[in-house]
């Protein structure tokens, strides 16, 4: 792809560690076994992010999904690995430019009611940031936030209200606006329509494409809706329990899956084509993170599993026409015909 990169992350880990609490010290002290529990939340993620696009990010609740996206936003600092930006490397971003990548990179949460601040205006909301960073001075800030209002397609009247005084939707409306009001390049959508009705969400995906084509805006389009990630995405990534298995312009994923975790995502999804025969959740559950299997996360629930595949960690193979998959069975695949 031509286009300029705007974040890569290299080998991104994130490890939450919970040391033992009062009770489990004073039983250690006793004599019991104790020890701290380590989650693995993102593991050795490779993601590369181009101007421009939008990239769907799909997995089950617990893959470490959201995680990855609070690194990236630089909420969470990263274990190990590195995020590249424009900039540089984003954990040695300091000062200036610090601020400018931060103002860059917003993020969308997933339920609007509880990351708003239910004390505040609509009008402080949005304009808190801007009129903090210096994006707008304190006299012309009313009408930026009227401004900011209309794009998002809230009526400015009720900039007065507090976020309880509104719908689902518009409460989504609302932190969009906030994100926007810091004019950034990237955005960061956490499940950020999966608490609204259907027709409530159509109507956010449509103002993202708007917004999109409006201000040149790239997505990384966190989701488990499959549905809502073909329709919006360009190319299409597949998470599983911290890792990365597959990745790919959507139509291809979509068309051709070539890990066997995405094969039976997409074989579960409801079609017309489909709408006779019975569904079935994939085979067992999703292993914990605190003790994650050797080898291939998914071998325990792969009809397919080979005995390599409970030792050895398959890697991410170029598999041609812009796929990826990290799978045994591909090792001898022929790579695809198409550019």
């Amino acid at each position: 792809m031509s286009t300029p990169i705007l974040m890569q992350a290299n080998q991104v880990s994130r490890l939450f560690v919970k040391r033992p609490d009062y009770a489990e010290r004073l039983a250690g002290l006793l004599g019991a076994k104790v020890a701290s529990h380590t989650v693995h939340a993102v593991d050795r993620v490779d993601l590369t992010i181009h101007q421009g696009e939008v990239v769907g990010l799909v997995g089950e609740s617990g893959c470490g999904k959201s995680t990855l996206g609070r690194v990236l936003a630089g909420i969470l600092p990263a274990s190990s690995g590195t995020i590249q930006t424009p900039a540089g490397e984003l954990a040695s971003l300091a000062g200036q430019a610090a601020h400018a990548q931060r103002m860059a990179t917003q993020m969308i949460f997933q339920d609007p009611m509880s990351s708003l601040n239910p004390r505040k205006r609509v009008r402080d909301i949005i304009g808190e940031a801007p009129l903090a960073h210096g994006i707008v001075a304190r006299r012309d800030c009313e009408d930026y936030v009227v401004e900011v209002m209309r794009r998002v397609g809230l009526d400015p009247d009720f900039r007065n209200r507090f976020p309880h005084q509104f719908s689902g939707g518009q409460r989504q409306r609302v932190g969009i606006g906030r994100a926007l009001a810091v004019k950034p390049k990237f955005l960061i959508c956490d499940e950020s329509i999966a608490a609204l009705d259907v027709s409530i969400q159509a109507q956010i995906l449509n103002l993202f494409m708007d917004l999109r084509h409006d201000l040149g805006l790239t997505y990384l389009f966190i989701s488990h809706d499959l549905g809502v990630v073909q329709r919006i995405s360009d190319r299409t990534v597949i998470m599983y329990l911290g890792r990365i298995v597959e990745s790919g312009p959507t139509a291809e994923v979509f068309k051709a899956p070539r890990h066997p975790y995405t094969q039976a995502l997409l074989d579960e999804v409801p079609r017309l084509s489909n709408r006779k025969r019975r569904f079935h959740a994939i085979k067992g559950e999703i292993p914990s993170p605190l003790n994650p299997p050797a080898g291939c996360h998914f071998h325990p629930r792969c009809p397919h599993a080979m005995d390599r595949c409970k030792t050895e960690q398959p890697l991410l193979r170029d598999l041609g026409a812009g796929q990826q998959a990290a799978c045994h069975l591909l090792d001898n695949a022929p790579r695809s015909a198409n550019p």
